[in-house]
Parts: structure tokens; C-alpha cells; sequence
């Protein structure tokens, strides 16, 4: 029998970026895109013209109750928070609009999910499931991403939506929270819809596992989902902003070639499916530190990385077969696959941790509100700098790292 020891991954870092939880984030872009760009600017409209609204006369009667219904509002400020006020009519079509485009997301996204990935394994009973030593925490890392990248860009829609939000709720219900803001409801109401929303729908995909063979529900995800819930709320509340940002990068590599159903096919499943890709960033905004009259430069970060790779399955000693059974190799951290000739690759995962520069697109001034909402939804990337690399292997630096 032919042997050989699969080294570390030596594919290009020079590729295209890509995300985790694909089906998530697309949405949400889409909506966010859609809310995000219209602008904030002073006017009153009133309910009586809901009638002549809704059958204008020509393209300029058009214009203007568009411009009346998406830009117009009034800015109050009160000790707590930044309040909207919207007249009836800005508040039943921007509340119209906000629950539609959640229901869609909802409804798209779970259908997604359902189809790239829950159909192609057998279902079962409703069961728990102990994951936590999968991936070596890679998964977990992508949930806590998703609820706090999710619950950051929905709020800030919600503030366009008229809502008034508690700074304590980050993942998808905080995002719905925010977005909340522009359709005008209240602080409590806000919550407890945001809260309720995030809620369902997080534990919606945990309950998706509990029915799956292959998996089951997980504890440990809910965990991440609430730590990136945690990351966002308790920075809102303690500073009113975000000092700590999660952020992702990927990179191609080789390993799905080895299991193309396990690890993706094709690059779209790759970016879903391949961690050995992934990596994920603790970024740190300095001049947030610093006094207020500081020249450092408010849009530079410190990120801080963390990585896997030689991963073929979750777990670190699983072995392979030709005909895609696996089993438990007695050897902890050493994985075996077999092909059809009976030769055998030796993959034995490990940790990487990264140290590298990134930009807080947040901070950078821009006039055009537009460019402002596509530089909050650029800002859950990590942007490609030279890097240090951390395993132990030793040290690698990168000149550009994705």
C-alpha cells in the first residue's frame, strides 16, 4: 500500500476573498444595500396623502412622494438615544417594507440553507449534539462573526426605519433592532421585536441540526452566537462604539479536492464549507483609545487572526475511505484518507494565528451616504495586508494575506 504525509497547504494567498455563512450574509447585503442608501434629511409628510400617494399623477408627483416617504424625517436627540420622528404615513410603508424584506431574508435564506446543505443528509429525530471539538472551533468563530457582523448592520438600518433601540442586542434580533429605527417604532417595542426576531431565527438553524442525523442541536453554537451578540451590545453600551471588530478573510486551498462533498465542490460551497480557507479577525481600532484630539489616524486597526488547516473532518483523527465511510484513527491528530487504489494521505490539523494591519472603513469620512452604507457592509472583511503567521511549524510572513 502506497502512503504519503499531505504537508501544509501551499496554495496562493493571492485570491478572492470570500465569507462564511453565505446564505446569511447575501441577504443581508441586499437589504442593507436597500435601506441603507437612502438618506436622512428634515421634512414632514402627513397620512391624509396616502390616497394621492398611491396613484401619482406623473413622473414629478412620483419623485416627490418618494423623496417624502424614503429621506424625510425629523432628528430628536434624548439622553439615551437618537429618535426618528415620522409622520403615520412614513411609518405604515417603512414598516411595510422592513417586514417584507425580513420575511424574504427569512424565508430565502432558510430555503438556501435547506438546499445546499441539510438535504443532502439524512434526517432524524430531534436530538442534541456535542460539537465543540470540531473544526478546532472554526465553526464557532462563524457563528459569533455572523451575529455580530448581522446585528451591527441591521441596527444601523433600523435607524433609517425609524426605530429607537437598546444598545443590548447584536446578532440578527439586534440587527432587526436597529432597522427598526427608520420604520419609527419605539425603544421597548424595537427590542422586543429585534430580540425576538434574533431569537427564532439563530435557534431556527440550531433546530434545523437537532433534526439532521449528521449533526444534532448545538449548545456550543449558541454560545458563539451569543458572544458576537455580547461583543456588539456591551461596546454600545459602554463606549457608543465599536473599538473590537469581528471580521473574515478566506483564501483558496486544496484541501477540497480531497473531499469535494465534505469541503465543497465548487467555490461558492468552498467559502460555505472549506475552514481550512477561513480565518477570522479580533480588530482593533487605536485612536478609539486615544484622546479625542489625537492626528493618529482614526481608520487604522491592529487585527489579530486565528486559523486551521490540514482539516479533512470535523475531527482531528477521523479516517476516510474510498467509498466515503469514515471511522476514529486511534492516533490523536492524524487523519488518513484511502483512494480507490488503497494509497493513503496523512493530514494532521493544526492552529494558526495571525498578526496583520486592516482598515476601519467606518472611520473614514465620506459625504455620499451611499458610500457610507457600502463602507459599513465592507467593514465585516478583513482587508488583505501583510501578515504574520503564528503555528508550530514557526513563523511565516506573508506579503499580502488573504
Amino acid at each position: 500500500m502506497l502512503s504519503k504525509v499531505l504537508a501544509d497547504d501551499k496554495s496562493p494567498y493571492f485570491c478572492p476573498m470570500g465569507f462564511s455563512h453565505t446564505n446569511i450574509y447575501i441577504s443581508f447585503f441586499l437589504i442593507f444595500i436597500a435601506l441603507r442608501c437612502f438618506a436622512q434629511q428634515d421634512s414632514t409628510s402627513v397620512l391624509a396623502n396616502i390616497k394621492q400617494d398611491m396613484f401619482p399623477k406623473n413622473i414629478h408627483e412620483t419623485q416627490h412622494i418618494t423623496k417624502r416617504i424614503f429621506f424625510n424625517q425629523k432628528q430628536l436627540y434624548s439622553q439615551d438615544s437618537t429618535i426618528y420622528v415620522l409622520s403615520k404615513q412614513q411609518k405604515i410603508i417603512r414598516s411595510s417594507i422592513l417586514f417584507g424584506s425580513l420575511s424574504l431574508y427569512t424565508i430565502a435564506s432558510l430555503t438556501f440553507l435547506d438546499i445546499v446543505w441539510y438535504r443532502q443528509y439524512p434526517r432524524s429525530a430531534f436530538h442534541f449534539f456535542n460539537d465543540n471539538a470540531q473544526w478546532n472551533q472554526m465553526d464557532k468563530w462563524g457563528h459569533a462573526w455572523t451575529t455580530y457582523n448581522s446585528g451591527r448592520l441591521i441596527m444601523q438600518a433600523m435607524r433609517w426605519a425609524g426605530f429607537s433601540v437598546s444598545p443590548f442586542h447584536a446578532d440578527l434580533g439586534g440587527l432587526v433592532q436597529h432597522t427598526m429605527q427608520w420604520a419609527g417604532f419605539t425603544k421597548i417595542q424595537s427590542y422586543i421585536i429585534g430580540e425576538s426576531f434574533g431569537l427564532l431565527y439563530m435557534s431556527s438553524i440550531e433546530i434545523m441540526d437537532g433534526f439532521s442525523k449528521r449533526w444534532g442541536f448545538s449548545w456550543g453554537d449558541e454560545l458563539a452566537n451569543a458572544g458576537g451578540s455580547m461583543l456588539y451590545s456591551l461596546q454600545q453600551y459602554y463606549w457608543g462604539d465599536q473599538r473590537f471588530q469581528l471580521k473574515f478573510s478566506y483564501h483558496l486551498t486544496n484541501f477540497p479536492s480531497y473531499r469535494p462533498n465534505e469541503l465543497g465542490s465548487n467555490f461558492a460551497e468552498q467559502i460555505l464549507k472549506d475552514y481550512n480557507g477561513q480565518t477570522y479577525w479580533l480588530s482593533l481600532n487605536i485612536a478609539s483609545f486615544l484622546k479625542t484630539e489625537t492626528k493618529f489616524p482614526k481608520w487604522f486597526n491592529l487585527a489579530f487572526g486565528y486559523g486551521a488547516s490540514n482539516m479533512i473532518g470535523g475531527r482531528n483523527n477521523v479516517i476516510v475511505y474510498a467509498d466515503g465511510s469514515t471511522s476514529t484513527n486511534s492516533v490523536a491528530n492524524q487523519s488518513i484518507l484511502y483512494d480507490k487504489n488503497g494509497n493513503a494521505v496523512y493530514f494532521y490539523p493544526y492552529r494558526k494565528f495571525y498578526f496583520s494591519l486592516d482598515i476601519d472603513f467606518t472611520k473614514i469620512k465620506v459625504n455620499s451616504k451611499f458610500l457610507r452604507g457600502l463602507f459599513s457592509v465592507f467593514n465585516c472583511f478583513k482587508i488583505p495586508f501583510p501578515t504574520m503567521e503564528f503555528s508550530k511549524h514557526g513563523i511565516v510572513v506573508f506579503p499580502v494575506y488573504f
